[in-house]
C-alpha cells in the first residue's frame, strides 16, 4: 500500500499544478474565442478525443494491466507485440479518418486544415499510449505525472505568446488553439517515446522470456477491445451531446447563435470549473488499474477491499468541500471567464454531476482491474440512454431549456455511480457500507 500512496501523491501534486495551468488555458481560450468560438472549440474536442482513443486502441490500459500482473521477463516480448498492434491501429484509424473527413459535413464549420491536424494526431496517439501504459504498469508514476504537466505547460505557454503578440479572426483563432493542442500532444510524445526507447534497450540486454504473438494479442485485446469500446462509446456520446443539446435548445425557442453560446458557457465555463478537482480522481484511476489488477491476480481480496475503502474515502474527503466551494462561489469563479450570471447558475445546478463523477472515474479503473470492463460498458450505455432521453425531453421544454438538460445530466451521473458501486461491492465481497457481510465475519 505504501507504493500506492506514494504514486498517488506524486500524481495528485503534478496533476494539481497541471489543472491550475489548464484553468488558465481555458480562461485564455474563453476570452479570445468568446462564447460562440468557445462553443465550437468544445464541440470539436470530443472528435479529437475519439481519434486519439481509436488510434491508441486503449493499449495503455491493457499493457499496464499485463505488466502489473506478470514477471519482468515477459515485458519485452509483450511490448514488441504491442508495437505491431499499434501499427495496425494507425493504418485502420488513418483509413477511417480519411473516409469520414472526406464525405462528412461534421467539420464544415471549421478551417480546412483541421482535418490534417486530426490525421497528424493518429501516430502520436498510438505510440504515446504504449509508452504511457508501460510506465503505468511498472508504476513509474513520476514520468506519467511529468508528461501530463508538460502537456498543459507547453499548451499554456504557446497560447499566451501567440494570442498576446498576434491578432486573428475567430476562425483562425480557433485553428491556432487546435494546432497548439496537437503540438502539446507531440511534445509529450517526444518525451515519453525517448524514455521508452531507453527502457526497451535496457530490457533487451537482460534475459527475457518470449511469448507467442497469438497469446500476446489475446492478453492485450481481451482488455483493449472492451475498454476501447467503452471509451469510443464515451467519445461518441460526447460528440453527439453538443448536437443533442443544441437541438433541444432550438426546440425550446433559442436561436442558433444563442444555443451555441449557452452550450459554450455550459461546457467551456461550468464544466471547466466543476471538473477542476477531478485531477485527484484521474490520479486515483492511474494508480488503481495496476494495483487492483495485481491484487485480483493474486486473489488478495483484503487488499481489494482496502483499495476500495481508501479510494472512496479520499473521494468523499475532497469531493464534498469542492462542490460546496463551487456552489457558494459560483459567480466569482465564472466571472473569470465571462461576465455572465448564466454560467454561474449552470455551475450551481451541476453540483451532483461533478460530485458523482469524482466517484465514477476511480470506480471505472477498479472495474477494469477486476476484469469487469463489460459491466462498465453496459452500465455506461444504460445511464447514457436515460440521460440523453431526459436531456432532450426536459431541455426542449421552453420553461426548462438548459435547466432541463442539466437535470438529465445529473440523473445519468447518479445512475452510473450506483450501478458501478453495487457491482464492485458484490465482486470483492463487501457491503455498500464498505463492511464485510455478517455471514463472512468470523
Amino acid at each position: 500500500m505504501k507504493s500506492f500512496y506514494k504514486g498517488t501523491i506524486i500524481l495528485i501534486v503534478a496533476a494539481f499544478f497541471g489543472e491550475c495551468i489548464e484553468f488558465f488555458v481555458n480562461m485564455i481560450l474563453a476570452r479570445e474565442l468568446r462564447e460562440e468560438g468557445m462553443g465550437l472549440y468544445m464541440s470539436i474536442l470530443p472528435i479529437i478525443f475519439l481519434v486519439y482513443i481509436i488510434s491508441g486502441f486503449e493499449l495503455q490500459v491493457s499493457i499496464s494491466k499485463f505488466v502489473a500482473e506478470n514477471r519482468p521477463k515477459l515485458h519485452y516480448s509483450l511490448v514488441q507485440h504491442a508495437l505491431k498492434l499499434a501499427g495496425y491501429a494507425i493504418l485502420i484509424t488513418l483509413l477511417l479518418t480519411l473516409i469520414v473527413v472526406s464525405f462528412s459535413n461534421v467539420l464544415n464549420n471549421f478551417h480546412p486544415y483541421v482535418k490534417w491536424l486530426l490525421i497528424g494526431l493518429i501516430p502520436i496517439a498510438a505510440f504515446s499510449t504504449i509508452a504511457r501504459g508501460y510506465f503505468m504498469g511498472v508504476q513509474e508514476m513520476g514520468k506519467i505525472a511529468f508528461s501530463n504537466f508538460l502537456k498543459k505547460g507547453f499548451q499554456f505557454l504557446l497560447l499566451l505568446l501567440i494570442f498576446h503578440y498576434l491578432q486573428f479572426d475567430q476562425e483562425k483563432s480557433l485553428l491556432s488553439a487546435l494546432i497548439i493542442l496537437i503540438a502539446s500532444e507531440f511534445i509529450v510524445f517526444l518525451y515519453l517515446i525517448s524514455l521508452f526507447i531507453i527502457q526497451m534497450q535496457t530490457m533487451r540486454k537482460v534475459s527475457n522470456t518470449t511469448i507467442s504473438g497469438k497469446h500476446a494479442r489475446y492478453k492485450l485485446l481481451a482488455v483493449s477491445v472492451p475498454t476501447v469500446g467503452l471509451r469510443i462509446f464515451h467519445a461518441i456520446t460526447n460528440a453527439i451531446q453538443p448536437f443533442l443539446i443544441h437541438s433541444a435548445l432550438l426546440s425550446a425557442g433559442f436561436g442558433a447563435v444563442m444555443a451555441t453560446e449557452h452550450f459554450g458557457m455550459l461546457m467551456g465555463v461550468a464544466m471547466t470549473i466543476g471538473f477542476f478537482p477531478a485531477f485527484i480522481a484521474h490520479s486515483l484511476m492511474i494508480m488503481l488499474i495496476p494495483n487492483v489488477s495485481d491484487a485480483y491476480a493474486k486473489q488478495d481480496y483484503q487488499k481489494l477491499r482496502n483499495l476500495l475503502q481508501k479510494s472512496m474515502s479520499l473521494t468523499l474527503f475532497y469531493g464534498l468541500p469542492a462542490v460546496f466551494i463551487m456552489y457558494v462561489f459560483s459567480e466569482p469563479l465564472t466571472s473569470l471567464f465571462f461576465s455572465s450570471t448564466t454560467a454561474a447558475v449552470y455551475l450551481k445546478l451541476l453540483w451532483p454531476y461533478f460530485l458523482f463523477h469524482f466517484f465514477i472515474i476511480p470506480m471505472q479503473a477498479y472495474l477494469i482491474g477486476l476484469g469487469l470492463v463489460k459491466d462498465a460498458f453496459i452500465h455506461t450505455v444504460w445511464s447514457h440512454i436515460i440521460s440523453f432521453m431526459l436531456m432532450y425531453l426536459l431541455g426542449s421544454q421552453a420553461s426548462l431549456n438548459m435547466t432541463g438538460v442539466i437535470l438529465g445530466m445529473n440523473t445519468g451521473a447518479i445512475l452510473l455511480t450506483m450501478m458501478h458501486y453495487v457491482t464492485i461491492c458484490k465482486k470483492v465481497g463487501i457491503t455498500v457500507w464498505l463492511t464485510r457481510p455478517k455471514e463472512n465475519v468470523i
